[in-house]
Parts: C-alpha cells; structure tokens; sequence
C-alpha cells in the first residue's frame, strides 16, 4: 500500500512539491510481519486444504503474519511440538483431543473448529442397502486401533456394538473390498474414492456425524500461555484461516492445491476436487452453527454434548473440567460469511 498525500498549495515552493512528488512514489515501509508456525497432523491433503489456501493466496499476510505450515506424517508429531514450545499452533483431529489436553494437564486450547462434522464414515457394498448405524451390526468392522477406543465406545453405549464383530483394520482396503460382510472405517473425504477406483464399485456410506457423533474435528489448538499474551496473533490466525477454508471450499483453490501436490505428489487434481466435492456435499466445514456464526464456530452446548456421550462410553472422566480445554473467544463472529454463494 502507497502512503496518500494531499496537493501542496503553490506557495510552498517547487522544491516542497518535487519531494511530495518524490514520495507518493516511493511505497511504504514493508508491513513487519509476525512469524507463526502452524502443524498440521498428517501429510499434505485436501483435508488441509483451506490452511495451505490462506498461505497460498496470501491471505495470512494480509493479516500481518509470516506462517510456515508443517506438515505431519507417521514419524511425526506436531502435538508434542507446540506442547514443547517448537510450533505455536496445532490441527487437532477431533474434541477428543481437546478433553485429553485438560485428562492431561497440559496447557493446550482449542481456539476454532474449522470442521463442524467429524469426516468419519462406514463403508459397506452397496447392495447391503445399509441406511442406519444398525444395519452395521451383522457385518464384521474393520476398525483402527485408534479407533477402538473412541468412535466404537460410542457405538457400544449408544447403539450395543459388540466387540467380537470387530477385525483391525490396517489401512488396506482389499479386506474390505473382496468381503461384502464386512464394513470398513474411513474419511468420507478419501476412502469412498479409492475404493471405487480400486474396487469398480461405488461404496454406501454412513456418516457418524450424521447418527450422533457429534465432536468437532480439525481444530486449531494453541498454548495457553499465548491466548493469554498474544490475543491479537491468535484472533488474525483463526481469522485469516477461516477465510482460506472459505475460498478452498468455496472459490478457486488451485493456489492451495498446487501447494498441496508440491508437498505431496500422491496428491492429485481428481481426489481433491473430490474431497472439496464431499466436504460441501456433507457440510463437513460448514454447516450447523457455522451457518450463522461462520466457519470456525463452536458452542458450549455441542461441546457438553458430546462430552456427555463420551463420559457415557468411558472414554472420559465426569470428574475434568472439560471447560478448560477450549475458548469462544475468538470464533463465532460471523468472518468470511460473505463468501458463501448465495445458492
């Protein structure tokens, strides 16, 4: 941005007007930018999309930050990172991490939710005709370690799963894939699409969101100890992040998308419009209290909820202070609503 000045009058004299000349040609001094370092929690992909939009298109500058975005992976972990100081934000999966951080005792806040439905999904062939969490109970899961102890507690309280219909799933779907008895976990983002790509057949899929599983998912978490020194650096960060997840979700996001494919090759032009595609399709990013209070949003009453159900399967105590784990303070202030289309 170039400084304005106003027309001297012509009584100060040439040399006072050549100077002013001189500079409103000459740009400002270069914006300082504040260097901020956000990890995501696995490699680059479409599920990221609307963070590397806003480093992409320059929208985290436009906010007065300098962000460097570190990708995760399986040898990785960015959570102990921003625990240890090293990074200053975090892309937490879901609430669950949220009540751990306070089970814990390490001082990390969830700051916005940038998905109001967790991506988790059951896959099954399609002429199961499976259209509710029930129908599942016949067919042998394949699961995740990870898995087991979250989203299956919730299935056996609230709908009387039994652990002795459920296999490991190890990341392959060929399991799956030859075995119409079987349902497999997945990201309703990815794994449908690779799948048909592999298989020749569309898969049904049952969103967990969709029957009750209600926990936010891709959060921005942070230390304590800067949401309480660094407010405004917080505010600009959500912001800015917020306004990435509106243009990749929403505008041209070709800018966010090269830089994806650039981090990671596996990444191609197909899945990720896919995943854009089911992201929208199924109000992953936005939907619910997002509608009116924007992309990010959070409330009291969905976080005690599903703490609620989450205390009810035992993954968690009753007895934390979940309240702890998360603040209102810097979303539900209706960013980037504009940018919605109107239809």
């Amino acid at each position: 941005m170039k400084r304005t000045f106003l027309p001297r009058a012509l009584t100060t004299g040439l040399l006072a007007g050549a100077m002013s000349l001189l500079a409103a040609m000459v740009p400002a001094r270069a914006q300082t930018l504040d260097k901020v370092s956000f990890g995501t929690n696995w490699v680059a992909e479409g599920e990221h999309g609307g963070f590397f939009q806003a480093l992409a298109d320059g929208t985290y500058r436009k906010y007065g930050l300098d962000v460097t975005i570190v990708p995760g992976g399986p040898n990785e972990n960015n959570r102990m990172l921003l625990i240890a100081g090293k990074l200053d934000f975090f892309m937490s999966a879901n609430s669950l991490q949220t009540f751990d951080a306070v089970t814990n005792n390490v001082p990390l806040v969830a700051v916005a939710a940038m998905f109001q439905k967790d991506p988790q999904v059951f896959l099954t062939h399609p002429e199961l005709k499976v259209s509710k969490i029930e129908d599942l109970k016949p067919l042998t899961l394949l699961i995740s370690k990870e898995g087991i102890t979250s989203y299956f507690q919730w299935l056996k309280s609230e709908y009387g799963f039994s652990e002795s219909k459920v296999k490991p799933y190890t990341y392959n779907s060929q399991p799956f894939i030859v075995n119409k008895d079987t349902a497999m976990q997945g990201y309703v983002t990815s794994e449908p699409y690779a799948v048909e790509k592999a298989a020749g057949f569309k898969p049904n899929v049952l969103l967990l969101a969709d029957f009750g599983f209600n926990s936010y998912s891709t959060l921005i978490e942070t230390r304590r100890d800067i949401v309480d020194k660094k407010p405004d650096l917080v505010q600009r960060f959500v912001d800015a992040s917020i306004i990435g997840w509106y243009n990749y979700v929403y505008g041209d996001n070709s800018a966010g998308n090269a830089m994806i494919k650039k981090l990671n090759p596996e990444m191609n032009d197909e899945l990720l419009a896919y995943c854009v595609a089911k992201m929208r399709e199924y109000g992953i990013v936005d939907s619910g209290d997002s509608i009116k209070g924007g992309i990010g949003a959070m409330t009291d009453e969905r976080m005690a909820s599903f703490f609620d159900k989450m205390v009810r399967a035992g993954v968690v105590k009753s007895t934390i202070d979940y309240r702890q784990g998360y603040t209102l303070r810097f979303v539900n202030k209706a960013v980037g609503v504009e940018l919605r289309p109107k239809n």
